[in-house]
């Protein structure tokens, strides 16, 4: 929810004044503050240091309300902050315009002879009465002069925000769409969506008659109208007082600005806000001259206007934090806030930090629309796709199957419903895309985008077949564990599943055994409860009642295998120094040599005849008047060593002298203990050789397979990640697993 939504109004002004047509909730309230934690309250210390939160703390240990009367006290007035202007109208600070009606029709008047009672006067103060504010001053403050109309619009008064994007009529009194803006490049061309184009000149004529030919509609009265989102503004001394600009930003981009949008499209093409303004502005001085209280005009309103509706649709699955279907003018609309919005105002507290991506491939497959307040996981091919909703009928989300449809949605509408169809937690979004025979990149992730922005799926980590994946319990439920445990046992009344509390308590216990510990040994059993227990994990994931557990795997160089790899690379020393001593002899089974001088070095290119291997070692050195022929000398003995030794890696050939010091050196006594080799994929020479000796002894193809998988052994990557990207299946992970045990370190950790 966004704790700090107050209400939503609809303003309008016109040349004969401003008007409040509609509200929603009737009668807003702002939250009380207090300079400290009020005493009596068991808060949770988190709440101590915050003004905001301590103030409306609830106690989700003790059941039952809270009895405010426990905690008063003689000195309330020293708790409570007071705002500077929360006892008077807030108008009174402002100078008032001249006294005009509420809205621009002929509307009753005091000079016309409107004369309330007692009684009116009492109910027309509970419909002008707004935050402290009188609503026709506030319609006057929220409805801006032209030049700041068609952009973004952001008040504060005193502890309040007001935000929207304001609109206005044209000044030949015409609704139309604002032209297109067009601005110049640097080389005096102008750019028109980002594309530079030629400049034709301009007809000023011409350019008339094509505003006037585009759509519009002639206004009879309305000049003006805003749509505007209030908030209460956080304490500043308050830690809830995070990333402000961007929590009013996403408020502004997702909500006010989008509703602006749509209703300023239907009042361009069929004056339909003009025409909701006249019902509700009507209908709220009819209901005041009767003396009917506001909300006999609320629920009048709810009746006759799509807008009232469609604001306190808006307004409650903001603060229920759920999505908010609405109709404007036969115009479906889907409204949202990303479900941890509030996360950015405490962004202090280290368990609410807000989601980091990891790198930029993540943030182009969300986009940026999903960046903040979603806290998604990486939409990656090894992740799953968990369904929301149990039908799989899209009508009442997508309307695709209508007359009107053209034959490309209703293509779109059948390849969606065969995606929803194919999608299991127990299928990688990579094997879905070879079932369905998608392209993973341009198909499978934008439909998954599409679902998870819409809320009817989340990604979640791939649930094995058998149910034989290890999970653990979340830090916290966002539910009470006993309206959770009734829902489960209303949903799963049979006798061989275990009530809630039983399965998570198993679970609980599983976590800490070194096997067994997965969901069909701690929980389920018999294979013959598989399909039923199933249902069970999908209604537990559902609640996120369950987290993944996923192995990890680390590399670990011990210190028999380093003093191994320095032993050999002691006598590989040697055995080149015999080499040395031999000189040109050693290399007489190559044929006889011919004495090597500076001169007879092949300077044309000849030498690239040589072995890759001698030609690479070659181009290292810089030959010189005295090394250019033992250089020379030593590539042919190298060659011959090759022959004489192939068990000795490559990479131990590929060194020269002028790394062997600094080899020496890394593989000195002092290294001789066990380490972690942090990144396989980048290992330094040394690392090299510690990961080559540690396949001494085995298979050719288990060696070969070490080599290729060890690369992803960086404690990072999840089990599926490396089945994925090392494209090997589970059972040859496993068999190198077991193989390499003495020099890998596994652990069980969320994704």
């Amino acid at each position: 929810m966004a704790e700090n939504l107050l209400a939503l109004l609809l303003v309008t002004s016109s040349a004969r004044g401003s008007n409040l047509v509609f509200r929603w909730p009737p009668s807003p309230t702002t939250t009380p503050r207090y300079r400290r934690a009020r005493p009596g309250v068991a808060t949770y210390p988190k709440q101590v240091d915050n003004p905001w939160r301590a103030s409306n703390f609830v106690d989700v240990y003790t059941p039952g309300p809270i009895d405010e009367d426990a905690f008063t006290d003689d000195d309330d007035g020293e708790y409570q902050w007071k705002r500077p202007h929360g006892f008077r109208d807030r108008s009174l600070s402002f100078p008032h315009p001249s006294s005009h009606p509420a809205s621009g029709r002929n509307s009753p008047s005091q000079e016309e002879g409107f004369h309330p009672g007692i009684e009116n006067r009492h109910v027309k103060d509970e419909y002008d009465d707004l935050l402290g504010f009188s609503s026709e001053f506030l319609a006057g403050l929220l409805c801006p002069t032209r030049s700041l109309s068609h952009q973004k619009f952001e008040l504060r008064v005193d502890d309040l925000v007001f935000l929207g994007h304001p609109v206005c009529v044209e000044s030949d009194g015409l609704w139309r769409f604002k032209p297109e803006k067009i601005r110049h490049h640097g080389r005096g061309r102008e750019v028109k969506d980002g594309k530079p184009f030629d400049q034709s000149p301009i007809d000023p004529e011409r350019n008339s008659s094509a505003e006037r030919d585009g759509p519009s509609t002639k206004s009879a009265w309305l000049q003006n109208f805003h749509f505007v989102v209030v908030l209460d503004l956080p304490d500043p001394s308050s830690s809830a007082s995070g990333n402000i600009s961007k929590y009013f930003d996403i408020i502004y981009e997702q909500i006010a600005f989008t509703v602006a949008a749509v209703l300023f499209q239907e009042q361009v093409l069929s004056n339909f806000v003009e025409a909701e303004c006249d019902t509700l502005v009507s209908l709220k001085e009819s209901c005041i001259d009767k003396g009917e209280p506001l909300s006999d005009f609320i629920d009048k309103a709810m009746e006759a206007s799509s807008i009232a509706p469609a604001m306190k649709a808006i307004y409650e699955a903001i603060k229920t934090n759920t999505m908010a279907y609405v109709t404007i003018h036969y115009l479906p609309l889907e409204l949202q806030l990303p479900p941890f919005i509030d996360k950015l105002l405490h962004s202090d507290e280290d368990d609410d930090l807000e989601f980091k991506f990891e790198d930029d491939d993540d943030l182009h497959l969300w986009g940026p629309d999903m960046r903040l307040g979603w806290r998604l996981p990486s939409l990656a091919p090894w992740k799953s796709l968990l369904l929301l909703d149990s039908q799989l009928d899209i009508d009442p989300y997508m309307n695709l199957r209508g007359p009107h449809v053209s034959m490309s949605d209703r293509t779109l509408a059948d390849s969606l419903l065969k995606f929803l169809e194919t999608s299991s937690v127990t299928l990688s979004l990579a094997n879905m895309a070879a079932i369905l025979e998608w392209d993973l990149e341009t198909q499978v992730f934008p439909t998954v985008r599409w679902l998870v922005l819409h809320r009817r799926a989340k990604v979640v980590d791939v649930v094995h077949p058998g149910l034989k994946t290890v999970f653990t319990l979340p830090p916290q439920f966002d539910r009470p564990l006993a309206s959770l445990t009734i829902e489960f046992s209303e949903q799963f009344p049979f006798p061989d599943i275990p009530s809630l509390p039983q399965i998570l308590a198993a679970i609980s216990c599983a976590a800490s055994k070194q096997t067994d510990n997965h969901f069909f040994a701690s929980v389920v059993g018999t294979k013959e409860l598989i399909p039923t227990f199933h249902d069970v994990l999908i209604w537990m994931l559902k609640r996120d009642l369950l987290v993944a557990l996923h192995l990890r795997i680390r590399v670990i160089a011990t210190a028999d295998l380093k003093a191994r790899a320095k032993a050999r690379r002691e006598q590989r020393k040697q055995y080149r120094n015999r080499g040395r001593k031999d000189g040109l002899h050693r290399g007489s089974r190559l044929g006889n040599l011919p004495e090597v001088s500076p001169e007879s070095i092949p300077k044309d290119g000849t030498w690239l005849s040589m072995s890759p291997k001698s030609a690479r070692r070659y181009s290292k050195r810089v030959p010189s008047t005295e090394s250019t022929a033992s250089q020379l000398s030593e590539l042919i003995i190298s060659e011959s060593n090759e022959e004489d030794s192939p068990d000795i890696s490559d990479d131990l050939h590929l060194e020269d002298d002028s790394s062997s010091s600094s080899d020496d050196d890394d593989g000195s006594n002092a290294h001789l203990w066990p380490s972690v080799i942090i990144d396989p994929g980048r290992a330094t020479t040394l690392e090299r050789r510690w990961l080559t000796a540690m396949s001494e002894g085995k298979e050719h193809y288990i060696a070969r397979r070490f080599e290729h998988i060890s690369q992803y052994f960086d404690g990072k990557r999840t089990d599926d990640e490396i089945l994925y990207r090392a494209n090997v299946t589970r059972k040859e992970l496993r068999e190198v697993l077991h193989l390499y045990d003495e020099y890998l370190e596994t652990f069980l950790h969320p994704s």
